[in-house]
C-alpha cells in the first residue's frame, strides 16, 4: 500500500507521459522527446541499471556534461531505487575522487570524454557515445530487469533517498545533502506556484544539471507541468539571444553573471527579444545597479529572484515581478512549503530590520549532510536549520539578505556587510564586475578589499572617492585590487575564500 500514496521524483514524468503523452518534453541538439519517449527511455535506462547487479540504495556518480542522457540518467537512477550523486564536470584529481569516495560509489555514469579522469577503482558506464548518440544500449536494455515496470514503481518509497547534492565547497569540503523524493517532490511544488511555471512555457537550461538550482528549481518542475524544454551545453550568450529571437526560448534562468553577459553582448541592444516573458535570476546576489540597467532596457520582462541553497532543494523564497519595484534588494518571501525566521547568535528572534542568520523548516529540507554527523548535527539546532546566511527581515516577512555569515568583514571592530559595498561600487561605471573581501590588517583587524574587474579604464583612488561619498568612512574600501576576473563556482558564486588566500600578504 505503500506506493499506493507516494510520490516519487520519477513519477512526476510519469503522470505528465499519461497526461499529454504526445507532447514534446525535451530538445537537445537535434534531438527531441516526446513524453512518452522520455519516459518510455528513463524505463530502460533503469533496467540497464539494475541489470548491472546496482541494488536500492547504491550511489551512482553522475559526471557529464548537459545533455538529455544526463536527464535520463538521474531519472533512472530515481526510478531505479539508487542514489544519484551528481559531480561538478570541472573536477579533477582529489577533488573529483574525495566525491567518489566519500559518496561511496558503486558506479559512475561519465561523458566518454571525462571518464578519463576517474581513475579509482569505481567502474565507469558511459552517459552517452564518443559520437554523441545517446545511451545506444537501451534498445539492449533486458524487459524483464526489476525496477522499471509500472508496478515496480512502489519499490520506490516517498522517504528513500534520491540524490546527494554536494554542497559548493567554498568554506570546506563538500558536504553531501541526503535529498528524499519527498523533500524534492515539496520543492518541484513551491517552485510551480511561486514561479509561475507553466505548460505553455518554453524554457531553456543552460545551467549545469549537476547544479540544484537548474534542475531541481526548473527542470523537473517544468516537466511536472508539460512544459516544452531546450537543454542546451553551456549559458553562451550568442547561443540564448538566437534562441530568443528564433521563438524556440520565452524563459531563461541564470545567475547575475550571465545577465550582465547578456547585457553587454554586443547584439543585445539590437537583437529582437520581445519574445522572451520570464526571467529568472538566483545563486548568487545580483547587484541592484545591474538589476535596474536590465528592467529599464528589458521593460516588459518580468524578473523573479530566486534564493536557497542545496540543503533546502533548493528553493526558498522568490521575490516576484511585481514586488520588484518596491523591494529591488530583497530576495521575496518564503515559498509554499518553506518556514523561515531571523535570529541573532544565541537562536532568539532577531527584531524586524535587525541582521540575523536565516533559519528554515521545511519538508523540503534534507536528511542531514552524508556520513557527517558532527555537521549535521551543527547545522540542525533547536529544529531549525542553520542556513549561514545573514539577512534581516521586514513587518511584511520580506528578506533582504546582507551577506554569508562568513563573509562579513570586521572592520576596526565593526562589522561590514560587503553586498552593501559591492553595490555602491557596481554604481562606478568603470566596474564590470566587484567582490568585497575582508584582508588581515594591523590596525583594523580586516581591512575592506574591494577586487574588481575593470571595464576599461579605472583609477583605484577614484574607486575609493566614490565609495566615500556614499558610504561611511569606515565601510570604503581601504585597497583596491584590480583583476582580469574573479574566481566562481558552477553556480555562479564568488569564491570569497580564493581571493582571500589570493591576496592575503
Amino acid at each position: 500500500m505503500t506506493g499506493v500514496r507516494s510520490s516519487t521524483v520519477d513519477g512526476v514524468l510519469r503522470r505528465t507521459a499519461r497526461r499529454v503523452p504526445g507532447r514534446t518534453a525535451v530538445r537537445y541538439g537535434e534531438r527531441s522527446w516526446t513524453y512518452r519517449e522520455l519516459d518510455e527511455a528513463v524505463s530502460a535506462a533503469a533496467r540497464l541499471l539494475r541489470a548491472a547487479g546496482l541494488q536500492p540504495g547504491d550511489r551512482v556518480g553522475s559526471y557529464g556534461h548537459n545533455s538529455d542522457a544526463y536527464l535520463i540518467g538521474f531519472l533512472a537512477c530515481a526510478r531505479s531505487g539508487l542514489v544519484h550523486v551528481p559531480v561538478n564536470h570541472n573536477l579533477t584529481g582529489e577533488d573529483l575522487s574525495y566525491i567518489v569516495r566519500q559518496s561511496g560509489c558503486s558506479l559512475v555514469l561519465a561523458d566518454p570524454g571525462l571518464a578519463g579522469r576517474l581513475d579509482g577503482p569505481v567502474p565507469v558506464m558511459p552517459l552517452r557515445d564518443a559520437d554523441d548518440a545517446l545511451l545506444t544500449r537501451l534498445d539492449s536494455a533486458p524487459p524483464d530487469a526489476p525496477g522499471a515496470g509500472p508496478d515496480d514503481e512502489a519499490a520506490v518509497d516517498a522517504e528513500s533517498l534520491v540524490q546527494l547534492l554536494y554542497t559548493s565547497g567554498t568554506t570546506a569540503l563538500p558536504k553531501g545533502a541526503m535529498m528524499t523524493h519527498r523533500a524534492l517532490v515539496h520543492e518541484y511544488v513551491s517552485a510551480v506556484t511561486a514561479l509561475d511555471l507553466k505548460e505553455s512555457d518554453r524554457p531553456v537550461h543552460a545551467l549545469p544539471l549537476y547544479h540544484s538550482a537548474q534542475m531541481h528549481v526548473f527542470l523537473l518542475p517544468y516537466l511536472a507541468v508539460g512544459a516544452e524544454n531546450t537543454i542546451v551545453d553551456a549559458p553562451d550568450a550568442e547561443t540564448l539571444l538566437g534562441l530568443v529571437e528564433s521563438g524556440r526560448v520565452d524563459s531563461i534562468f541564470a545567475p547575475p553573471t550571465v545577465w550582465i553577459g547578456l547585457a553587454n553582448h554586443p547584439g543585445f541592444a539590437e537583437r529582437d527579444l520581445s519574445g522572451l516573458r520570464k526571467a529568472y535570476y538566483g545563486a548568487s546576489i545580483m547587484p541592484v545597479p545591474v538589476l535596474q540597467r536590465l528592467r529599464e532596457h528589458l521593460p516588459g520582462l518580468a524578473f523573479y529572484n530566486c534564493f536557497g541553497q542545496s540543503e533546502i532543494g533548493p528553493l526558498a523564497t522568490v521575490l516576484r515581478p511585481e514586488e520588484h519595484d518596491a523591494r529591488p534588494d530583497s530576495c521575496g518571501r518564503p515559498v509554499l512549503f518553506v518556514e523561515a525566521k531571523v535570529v541573532d547568535e544565541a537562536g532568539r528572534d532577531t527584531q524586524d530590520g535587525t541582521p540575523g542568520e536565516v533559519v528554515y523548516r521545511s519538508p523540503q529540507l534534507c536528511e542531514g549532510y552524508w556520513d557527517k554527523p558532527e555537521e549535521t548535527a551543527e547545522a540542525f539546532r533547536d529544529g531549525w536549520f542553520r542556513s549561514g546566511d545573514l539577512a534581516v527581515r521586514d513587518a511584511e516577512g520580506y528578506l533582504t539578505v546582507v551577506d554569508r555569515v562568513k563573509d562579513v568583514i570586521n572592520s576596526g571592530g565593526v562589522l561590514v556587510a560587503s553586498r552593501q559595498v559591492e553595490d555602491v561600487l557596481y554604481e562606478h561605471p568603470q566596474v564590470a564586475e566587484a567582490a568585497v573581501i575582508g584582508l588581515p590588517d594591523e590596525r583594523w583587524i580586516e581591512a575592506v578589499t574591494a577586487v574588481v574587474v575593470p571595464r576599461g579604464e579605472l583609477v583605484a583612488e577614484d574607486l575609493v572617492v566614490h565609495a566615500r561619498e556614499r558610504l561611511a568612512h569606515f565601510k570604503a574600501p581601504k585597497r583596491v585590487i584590480v583583476v582580469d576576473a574573479l574566481p566562481r563556482n558552477a553556480s555562479g558564486k564568488v569564491l570569497k575564500r580564493e581571493l582571500r588566500e589570493r591576496f592575503d600578504g
